[in-house]
């Protein structure tokens, strides 16, 4: 990185500029004269090619920052304003380049001097910019004074490293800062975080996120790549594909596919961040399970044994291809960290297939969930993959096909939380493009949604023949309206909460428009699996081809934390306890994110924003700027998107029935879940998620998982072994949408803000 700033330093040396009087005058003059010296340009430009040349008066000399003499040379200007350009995605033209060469030159010769200050000379060309090019400009003027910015940044940098090496970091639960690799992620992560903010953002979005009304969630991974997604392994494993340079041929068994879908899974998300889900894993398993079962059934058959006894063997073999392939991936994603210094977090769905081959899949995979890993005596479940049950009343209920595969996932829920439920026959939108177009929604990652793109019209359907598309596309991220914050705002400052409420939705909106241009520019080599072996919708690209026509199916959210503490400090009162001004709000944030959609031609969503360090992180804020206000701010945490506060002492039908009023509301992102304090109580379970099912949830069963790591004993919620008296323990709890170790060996990965809040934990 010195290297590039040392190459940065000598074609421009920028630096905090100092003008004289006479030369501001003489700009300011020259400046008034620009348009006429551009009119003349133009037509000279249409007359001859638009070629930059240098300044007629060599003899002049620039004075470096230094006190260094050196020879002015109008390439240097040309090559800066070009970088400047580059940064804002601006292509200068040859014309333009000319003009700006032009004044400098022009305003040097005025001047009549034979030295000039490198100050001076940033003036000149700011003047020049600003008329061709104000965005650019700007980017120029940022760029000036680096040296001290980059100190200051770096400073800033260095601190933060010191407590991620010695303290560590707990700021994602999913990433273990214990290990040198992920201190290495997370200190560089601070450094792209901090180049984010200076050459990305603007000083108003600067303000808003340090003030706390905005959050832009993934700072130091936005410019680089996408957030979550629903990858395509189907499409990259038909026919074969290509992976770091070596070509992977299509499986022809299930335990090869086993092992090259974890391969794929790995490499791939690797390049993102955020969730990474693999749709109807079932029915992507299936045909390579076939084809196992051929070969085994024909093995058995020429070894003598009869048709219906080499089925029986088969199946057998089968069974175990299963149970082994999904024990391997449990292994491998929670054990092998991405090169991001995290496990990736991978999620699963699966339970609408009704073939054979299909219901073992599902099947398999429940049964080892529920098994746990570990030694023999101290098994306990993994968190990864995330398995998402498609849940279907017509498939899956009383007497009907897949009845089993309920019954097994309920099992399966009421040991290890996991699978969460997605009612694809409820109410809703996620049912009703179920219900009219036979498409399952599956959630990216935790908790989001993709948006409806149509096959042939894109963001509306172009006919009643037209379908909707949405395994293999992603999100490109998030940013997220701290609402308590700008309702305090409003109200300190006398103005109108809507009117505040516009201003930061129009810079997310702002941030949003950038973020698509910007990741457009990228090349498809950045992500292979994804832009050209078909990982993502249109991913057939050449390594050279830029990324930009794949974003148009790309979803863009807003989100929404603290909704019960807005209704709170409109009105005192709890989402539980009233709620209407909340719904007013989440009304009219659905009303602009839908104009802006048509306007923009962006696939805007809204997103319950799942805070997990960002819950701490905001209280402080709030508290900085309003001080501590009873049941918004005394608290070391603030309440996650629209979910009831965890304190209330409310039934589960009571949290299902509260949560509901906002469920349309968040389509971008939501999971509705509440505590179940029924001691693995099977047919409770089962009621619960019936009834969310027929609601339209997404629903998560929330226990409290404790697992002794000395003597292997297991309950809800304890702290202490009763067994042995050991505090050396490991529980899982639900973090958000998604589980999480709150104690590994007697130890946490969860931040201060997080553990209070479970420790409030009445209704969740």
């Amino acid at each position: 990185m010195q290297n590039s700033l040392n190459k940065e330093r000598n074609i421009v040396e920028f630096s905090s500029p100092k003008v004289t009087t006479d030369v501001i005058k003489g700009t300011a003059a020259a400046n008034s004269e620009f348009m006429s010296q551009i009119s003349k340009l133009n037509t000279q430009s249409e007359q001859k090619s638009a070629q930059v040349t240098p300044l007629k008066s060599s003899c002049i000399c620039v004075i470096k920052k230094d006190g260094t003499r050196e020879e002015f040379d109008n390439k240097k200007i040309i090559n800066a304003v070009k970088k400047s350009a580059t940064r804002m995605l601006v292509e200068l033209t040859d014309v333009e380049l000319k003009q700006i060469c032009d004044f400098v030159d022009n305003n040097i010769v005025r001047m009549n001097k034979t030295e000039v200050t490198i100050a001076d000379m940033h003036n000149l060309v700011e003047g020049a910019l600003e008329h061709i090019n104000p965005n650019v400009a700007h980017s120029y003027r940022n760029y000036r004074n680096y040296k001290q910015d980059f100190v200051h940044m770096l400073d800033k940098v260095y601190q933060e490293s010191q407590k991620i090496m010695y303290i560590g970091d707990k700021e994602n639960s999913n990433a273990d800062s214990t290990l040198v690799s992920t201190k290495r992620s997370l200190i560089f992560n601070e450094l792209n975080k901090e180049l984010y903010k200076k050459f990305f953002l603007t000083v108003d979005e600067l303000q808003a996120i340090r003030d706390g009304y905005i959050y832009i969630h993934d700072m130091s991974a936005r410019r680089d790549t996408m957030n979550c997604c629903l990858f395509d392994v189907a499409s990259v494993l038909k026919g074969g594909f290509e992976m770091g340079n070596l070509w992977y041929n299509e499986p022809k068994s299930l335990d090869v596919a086993f092992d090259v879908i974890g391969d794929i899974v790995m490499a791939a998300a690797s390049q993102q961040y955020g969730g990474f889900t693999v749709a109807e894993v079932d029915k992507i398993l299936a045909p390579y399970a076939e084809k196992t079962f051929e070969r085994q059934y024909n093995k058995y058959l020429c070894l003598g044994l009869s048709f219906e006894k080499a089925r029986e063997e088969a199946l057998k073999d089968l069974e175990k291809d299963f149970e082994q392939g999904f024990q391997g991936w449990e292994y491998k994603f929670n054990t092998v960290a991405s090169s991001r210094g995290d496990y990736p977090f991978i999620t699963v769905s699966a339970g609408l297939g009704t073939e054979q081959y299909e219901k073992m899949a599902t099947l398999a995979m429940l049964k080892i969930r529920m098994g746990g890993q570990g030694k023999k005596e101290c098994k306990k479940p993994v968190l990864f993959p995330k398995i998402v049950f498609l849940y279907d009343e017509n498939i899956h209920g009383k007497g009907k096909v897949n009845e089993d595969v309920f019954k097994a996932g309920i099992e399966c829920s009421k040991r290890a939380m996991y699978p969460d439920w997605l009612s694809l026959s409820g109410e809703g939108y996620v049912a009703s493009m179920y219900k009219k177009y036979g498409k399952v929604v599956s959630p990216m990652g935790c908790r989001a949604f993709l948006s409806p793109w149509f096959e042939k019209g894109g963001m509306h359907p172009a006919d009643e023949n037209d379908s909707p598309i949405f395994v293999g596309r992603f999100n490109i991220g998030a940013i997220s309206l701290h609402l308590p914050m700008i309702y305090a705002k409003a109200k300190k400052e006398s103005k109108d909460f809507y009117a505040v409420l516009d201003y930061y939705m129009e810079l997310i909106r702002k941030l949003h428009i950038r973020t698509y241009e910007y990741l457009g520019e990228m090349k498809a080599s950045v992500n292979p699996l994804a832009y050209c072996e078909g990982g993502f919708l249109g991913g057939h690209l050449g390594i050279h081809d830029k990324i930009k026509p794949l974003l148009k199916s790309a979803t863009a959210s807003f989100g929404i934390t603290a909704l019960n503490e807005l209704q709170e400090l409109h009105n005192g009162k709890s989402l539980v306890e009233d709620g209407a001004f909340a719904l007013e709000v989440m009304e009219y944030i659905n009303k602009k994110v839908n104009e802006f959609k048509e306007q923009d031609g962006y696939l805007y969503a809204i997103y319950g924003t799942p805070a997990e360090n960002l819950c701490g992180l905001q209280i402080k804020q709030f508290r900085k700027k309003y001080g501590v206000v009873a049941n918004v701010s005394d608290r070391g945490y603030v309440s996650n998107s629209f979910h009831c506060h965890v304190s209330e002492d409310i039934t589960p039908i009571e949290k299902q029935d509260c949560e509901k009023r906002f469920w349309d509301l968040l389509n971008g992102g939501k999971i509705q879940y509440v505590k179940y304090p029924l001691n693995y109580n099977t047919e409770a379970v089962e009621t619960l998620v019936h009834r969310a099912m027929d609601m339209g949830f997404y629903e998560g069963v929330n226990l409290s998982l404790s697992y002794c790591d000395d003597c292997g004993h297991e309950e809800l919620n304890m702290d202490v072994c009763p067994k042995c008296g050991s505090r050396n323990l490991t529980k899982i709890d639900r973090m958000n949408g998604y589980l999480s170790y709150s104690r590994v060996k007697g130890d946490t990965r969860l931040n201060d803000a997080k553990m209070e809040e479970l420790a409030d934990r009445k209704s969740m």
